[in-house]
């Protein structure tokens, strides 16, 4: 199946009441391991280039690599930047993403809404729907004042009207990584306050970890893209760990494994987020 649209992607979530999963690529396995994962669940994958791969090799030979391996493959995918700069949004229009996220959270509210707008009209410019972040998410084990954290819900009401983004991601109790399988639990309140005066589909970072339940309670308050990488690299990890267990393998039976078990890790988020099989509706 051909690159397809998040526009479109994002409208069939919302009339049938399914999220979209997002996750990121580090080598040729763990994307051959998303895009087989898509085929065998019948679902759409969001191949997020994000904050791991683009100081490795950059972020044209990170596009190169996905994109090569992509249009060999039958899934239906989407070329996402993910947390991207201004030199970076840039960059990915001319390469041929066609979803960008464009990450300025850490500036003040006014700067965040001036260089947001100016990427969503840009992008637009291209066809290019634009996701941005409002609020801050912790590492897993910071010592946090949720209240310092949490989006707050009258800057996301103006932060969308003012910049006019397709997708917010927002704090809403998340952290990036997990810490012994301990995960905060998700304010759905917040989640269903920003839903109510934005009005558009909402977006959890560091969504690993997630209990079935959160994921369908946070399904239910307006979140339609879920963002997910520590889960997977630790199953792709433990597949590697396990073959070595056994002895002097070859590095490529290691990562046939672990390319394995990200396989099946990666099916069991399309089944919570609830586009398994969407493709053959």
């Amino acid at each position: 199946m051909p690159l397809v649209s998040t526009w479109n992607l994002l409208e069939g979530a919302r009339s049938k009441g399914y999220a979209l999963g997002a996750f990121n690529m580090h080598n040729k396995e763990t994307t051959e391991a998303l895009l087989m994962a898509s085929i065998e669940a019948r679902a759409p994958v969001i191949l997020q280039v994000g904050r791991a791969i683009v100081p490795h090799m950059g972020l044209k030979k990170a596009f190169e690599m996905t994109k090569r391996i992509a249009e060999d493959s039958e899934a239906q995918y989407v070329f996402h930047l993910d947390h991207g700069p201004w030199d970076e949004v840039l960059e990915a229009i001319k390469l041929g993403f066609n979803s960008i996220m464009c990450d300025y959270a850490h500036l003040s509210l006014d700067d965040n809404i001036k260089k947001t707008r100016r990427t969503v009209e840009l992008c637009h410019d291209f066809g290019i729907p634009v996701e941005a972040e409002l609020g801050r998410i912790p590492d897993a084990g910071e010592e946090v004042d949720w209240d310092e954290y949490l989006t707050d819900v009258t800057e996301a009401e103006r932060f969308v009207k003012e910049t006019g983004v397709d997708t917010l991601a927002i704090s809403a109790g998340i952290v990036h990584g997990t810490i012994d399988g301990k995960v905060p639990p998700l304010n759905i309140e917040r989640i269903e306050a920003i839903r109510d005066v934005t009005n558009i589909p909402l977006v959890l970072h560091g969504a690993s970890g997630l209990s079935a339940i959160d994921v369908r309670n946070a399904r239910e308050a307006g979140i339609y893209k879920f963002n997910a990488d520590t889960d997977l690299r630790h199953a792709f990890r433990a597949g590697m760990e396990d073959v070595w267990s056994q002895g002097d393998f070859q590095l490529e039976d290691a990562m046939s494994e672990g390319r394995k078990r990200m396989i099946a890790a990666t099916i069991e988020k399309f089944e919570q987020y609830g586009t398994l099989g969407t493709l053959d509706t």
